[in-house]
């Protein structure tokens, strides 16, 4: 008997170096990119803030595009599970701005000049996201160069169907007849609120089925949103008073007149009919 030929190695049993805790979450990078431009205490604190924020805008970013395919493939289960990723989210975003009240107008003051033209309303991912959840407002591009990556993001998010024109394709798998018009319209513009779509909602609700449980959960995401802006307004409003913000904003001004917009206006609407 001839002797026994050795197995070869697979192509993953290469040795390679150990994946540690820091290589995995990048830490050299994230703890690298704090980069205060005064001796101020406080500067570390408003950029990670800032920078937490934006990490998880783009979270959020993520589980909308998952939650949009779910509703669009009718997956009652698992929208409602990615809505309450969300939620939850939201919390902490909240929950973030009793740390940044910790510092006093003073303490914001001492490195307020060396922001120079930043502002948080440069912020790409949250354009995004509000993009995604169905704001349709050129405004914002002056904000964005033309030709820009932060512009083309957004522009592209403006121009696919939102998180609502998602959400009228569910109620379709569920048995609702939506208007044609309202599926087929032109999602570049923004959405007008249709009488006949809140007359299907108020049947959503009626049926009290799993549809009209994520039209609730829509309703909590809309409401979120409001808290965390309102949150977010006292904020500034707090640490500056009326003066204006950074990047040439009006500061609390401006911010005030976005804390009553609604996201989902059809599922307010039909709140007095119920």
């Amino acid at each position: 008997m001839s002797e026994q030929q050795p197995i070869p190695s697979a192509p993953d049993a290469v040795p390679h170096p150990a994946l540690t805790y820091s290589s995995y979450l990048a830490l050299d990078e994230v703890l690298a990119a704090q980069r205060p431009r005064s001796e101020e205490h406080d500067e570390l604190l408003f950029i990670v803030i800032h920078q937490v924020y934006e990490l998880w805008f783009k979270q959020m970013l993520h589980e909308l595009a998952g939650l949009q395919e779910h509703l669009e493939e009718g997956d009652t289960a698992r929208s409602l599970h990615t809505l309450g990723r969300v939620l939850a989210i939201l919390k902490v975003a909240v929950a973030q701005v009793d740390v940044l009240e910790t510092m006093t107008p003073r303490q914001f003051t001492s490195f307020r000049g060396r922001l120079d033209a930043s502002s948080g309303f440069q912020s790409e991912q949250f354009r995004e996201l509000e993009a995604t959840l169905g704001r349709r407002d050129p405004s914002v591009f002056e904000h964005y160069p033309a030709g820009s990556p932060g512009r083309a993001r957004i522009e592209a998010a403006m121009s696919r169907r939102s998180v609502f024109d998602s959400f009228l394709r569910y109620v379709t798998t569920q048995g609702h007849p939506v208007p044609a018009e309202a599926l087929e319209r032109d999602v570049r513009q923004p959405w007008p609120g249709s009488e006949q779509v809140q007359e299907v909602l108020l049947a959503v609700y009626d049926a009290d089925g799993g549809a009209a449980q994520v039209a609730e959960r829509l309703v909590d995401l809309d409401e979120g949103l409001q808290e965390w802006r309102y949150r977010h307004v006292k904020m500034v409003e707090r640490t500056i008073g009326t003066r204006p913000g950074t990047g040439g904003s009006s500061g609390a001004q401006y911010l005030w007149q976005t804390v009553t917009q609604k996201l989902f206006e059809d599922l307010w609407a039909i709140r007095s009919r119920m």
